[in-house]
């Protein structure tokens, strides 16, 4: 791939910017691999050979319902601003079975080294966020966990190790949800009113679970930019959906995948640019601007430099409300508009 091995390397490939897309895509590509195959079923037969009533079904399963945006937000307040934080710590390795020392050590980087630095940007610009945390992340930290509570952040679940939630029964689905509402409730004090899946996997009985704890919010599923209501088979659940966006996440410019020998390539500068053009659509249409983020990744000096710049470029503009995931979720369900 690279011609040289001076300090000097260069693709091979006269066009950089095919060859760093490339590399994007194979970044994406592999941080969605583990997804499992979705439960559709039973007929082996190719889709372009299903009925109509198959094709139907698996569209229609888990749909976008009605908008939930409302006219304004809370103060009169023009965009809402909603960052989020899924602390997996080591449960991307743990889920896999990988038990691999130095490449648990990564996932130890978060809760260790980005977690303090996360805390104290947003205590210092009086930011409240939701801290998504696995079961197994949070029993394995739980100072950190309560250190998170005691700070005014909202803790979300986010399964009992990460696991691959497209893979799963629906009574183990279950029991990991109840396990995992129940252990971070232990630790926080408050039991969770919202979930992100591992991996924003969904199987067939994701959004029906969902409603079915009472929940209130999901932030797992891309139908739209701003709320709307989780709909499963064809029955509004009363589940607010807060939709997520890779675009929106640190993970592909700045992720890492060993094996295949891909470094993280997009500069800080690079993230900045996007993610400010993303906010200011979101302020000039008047919805939600959502962030994911994880401790291990933007917790790293350069990166966490960078999101402190995006808070004060936000903070610039008049009419930004900071909230949790569940402030949001609560003002667009009382509030919101089809």
């Amino acid at each position: 791939m690279l011609c040289s091995k001076s300090a000097s390397l260069k693709p091979c490939n006269t066009n950089v910017r095919t060859f760093w897309s490339l590399a994007l895509v194979t970044v994406i590509g592999l941080a969605l691999a583990p997804a499992a195959i979705p439960q559709n079923a039973s007929n082996d037969a190719p889709s372009w050979q299903w009925s109509e009533s198959q094709w139907r079904e698996a569209v229609e399963r888990v749909r976008a319902g009605d908008r939930l945006l409302p006219e304004s937000w809370p103060d009169g307040a023009r965009v809402a601003v909603a960052l989020s934080f899924d602390m997996d710590a080591e449960t991307l390795l743990l889920r896999n079975g990988n038990t691999s020392p130095s490449r648990l050590s990564v996932g130890q980087y978060g809760p260790r080294a980005g977690v303090p630095r996360i805390l104290d940007l947003l205590d210092r610009y009086d930011v409240p966020s939701t801290f998504f945390i696995p079961a197994v992340s949070a029993l394995v930290y739980a100072d950190e966990v309560r250190a998170v509570a005691a700070a005014g952040h909202e803790i979300g679940i986010h399964g009992w190790i990460h696991e691959h939630t497209a893979e799963l029964e629906r009574d183990d689905e279950r029991m990991l949800m109840q396990r995992s509402l129940d252990t971070l409730e232990e630790l926080s004090g408050r039991r969770p009113v919202g979930i992100r899946t591992g991996s924003w996997e969904y199987s067939h009985n994701t959004a029906e679970l969902i409603a079915e704890q009472g929940l209130l919010y999901d932030s797992s599923l891309m139908a739209d930019d701003v709320p709307y209501e989780l709909v499963a088979n064809g029955r509004p659940t009363g589940v607010v959906e807060l939709p997520v966006e890779w675009i929106l996440d640190d993970y592909p410019y700045f992720g890492m995948n060993r094996a295949a020998d891909i470094r993280p390539y997009t500069p800080p500068s690079g993230v900045l640019e996007i993610w400010q053009r993303e906010f200011d659509m979101a302020y000039d249409e008047g919805g939600l601007f959502l962030l994911t983020m994880h401790p291990q990744i933007i917790g790293h000096r350069s990166r966490i430099s960078m999101l402190e710049e995006l808070i004060q470029y936000m903070r610039s503009r008049p009419g930004v409300w900071f909230a949790t995931h569940e402030d949001v979720a609560r003002h667009a369900k009382e509030h919101g508009r089809n």
